[in-house]
């Protein structure tokens, strides 16, 4: 079931196209454990794209199969950022079965590029499924993981007018009390986004919350709002 041809060919161009002097300012940038190849990130997603282009996945449970074969196995930060970007395409772009898999490369990523890295996902599956993914993206809003908390509010990132603003306004209002820096640049950062497309609610947020929004929500909030 696992694409073993996809994963030889992006292991092999990854490695050809390794930098060991950006690695090393990659990693020590992202404080990571995990060491960096020094592939740009969209050169990640070129040849990722073009490894699929050449070995075509033939179904949802195959395609499943490798990104978490690739993602549970890498070597190199590189590879779960391909293993993220298999995750595009028509096949799993609705696929519900995708949810667990994102919430692993959550959990198991446990830092802002993978969190972020699969947000976009989220917010397609949230189009698709309203009810189930809104009642888990609720339970995410209270869970112990930051990482979960802070992918339930940036999951409508990209949804514009199609923004659930009730979802919103829940699960930003679960953690204004956060401390974390990563929460609270996320609440800003979904308040500022959302501004684009309702700056009378988000201004209306803002007001109601008053002093419980940390400074740093409130000034990311307001920069795509009218002075």
């Amino acid at each position: 079931m696992v694409n073993r041809e996809v994963l030889d060919a992006i292991r092999v161009r990854l490695q050809q196209a390794a930098d060991p002097v950006r690695a090393a300012g990659a990693q020590a940038y992202m404080k990571s454990s995990m060491p960096f190849l020094g592939v740009r990130v969209p050169d990640v997603r070129r040849l990722t794209t073009a490894a699929v282009a050449r070995y075509p996945f033939d179904s949802a449970a195959g395609q499943r199969a490798t990104v978490l074969e690739l993602w549970c196995n890498a070597e190199f930060r590189e590879e779960r950022y391909a293993a993220i970007d298999l995750t595009l395409g028509k096949l799993v772009a609705k696929d519900l079965t995708m949810l667990p898999v994102y919430e692993e490369i959550i959990r198991q990523g446990a830092w802002w590029d993978f969190a972020d890295g699969v947000a976009g996902r989220i917010c397609l599956l949230l189009q698709a499924h309203r009810t189930e993914v809104s009642a888990l993206i609720l339970e995410w809003s209270t869970d112990p993981d930051l990482w979960i908390r802070r992918a339930s509010i940036t999951a409508q990132l990209k949804a514009k007018g199609d923004t659930d603003p009730h979802l919103l306004r829940r699960v930003i209002e679960a953690n204004l009390s956060d401390p974390e820096f990563f929460i609270r640049k996320a609440i800003g950062w979904a308040l500022r986004e959302y501004a684009k497309t309702a700056p009378g609610w988000v201004s209306d947020l803002l007001a109601e919350n008053g002093d419980r929004m940390s400074p740093l929500s409130r000034r990311e909030a307001l920069k795509r709002l009218p002075k």
